[in-house]
């Protein structure tokens, strides 16, 4: 299933900004350090805004869940969405230690989390290594806890697969990439790869934020 990578997205790297990181939002906390959270679950609309498929499970029978973080979920929820194939898509919070943080407390980076883009796909119609294509084409997985100049460990590059079959096709492709990227002169590829992450929401007027932008459905976009 693994793709085969074109040179193409190895050319946005060059287009970034690189500034002073700095500050304790780039340096991952301990669990002990982490924000409390609480026990009570965000509450969401199980309706994809677009295609109106549920955005909460149980997803159709068949069907493959991976997490992706690639810098703001923002616009990154609508490259997966528009991908043929794709079922259905959320926005939220994975790879930290508070259980169901808000977004504010993501964005002091004393949760561990980072921003993550659910992607529900049909694997007859888009196999994951395209779904990879998509993830790696949509970002620069180099720039460790930052994505241009959005700065903090939430906006870190991240895999979180859901099957070993997933885990060992995203070991290729970054096996293959890294060198690549290397050689170009862009970087090391800092992409964090996990399995079986717990993903929470995030709030309502994050998702599919990028068809409500110019509506004023976020109140902090």
């Amino acid at each position: 299933q693994a793709a085969h990578f074109p040179s193409l997205y190895l050319l946005q790297a060059s287009l970034w900004t690189f500034a002073d990181m700095g500050g304790h939002k780039s340096t991952m906390i301990t669990k002990e350090q982490a924000l409390p959270g609480r026990e009570t679950a965000m509450k969401v609309t199980n309706k994809h805004f677009v295609n109106g498929q549920p955005i909460c499970p149980p997803f159709p029978e068949g069907s493959e869940k991976v997490l992706l973080g690639l810098g703001c979920f923002w616009g990154a929820e609508r490259r997966f969405w528009e991908t043929e194939g794709v079922i259905t898509t959320a926005v939220g919070y994975a790879g930290g230690f508070t259980p169901n943080p808000t977004y504010e407390e993501v964005c002091t980076g004393n949760t561990a989390h980072t921003e993550v883009v659910l992607v529900v796909f049909d694997p007859a119609k888009v196999s994951f290594g395209e779904i990879l294509k998509v993830f790696f084409e949509a970002h620069d997985p180099t720039q460790g806890m930052r994505q241009g100049n959005d700065v903090g460990t939430q906006y870190r590059s991240c895999i979180y697969t859901y099957t070993d079959e997933q885990t060992e096709i995203a070991k290729q492709v970054i096996a293959e990439l890294g060198p690549r990227m290397e050689n170009s002169g862009i970087g090391q590829i800092s992409t964090e790869l996990k399995q079986n992450e717990v993903m929470y929401y995030a709030e309502d007027y994050h998702q599919q934020y990028s068809c409500f932008a110019d509506l004023g459905k976020n109140p902090n976009g």
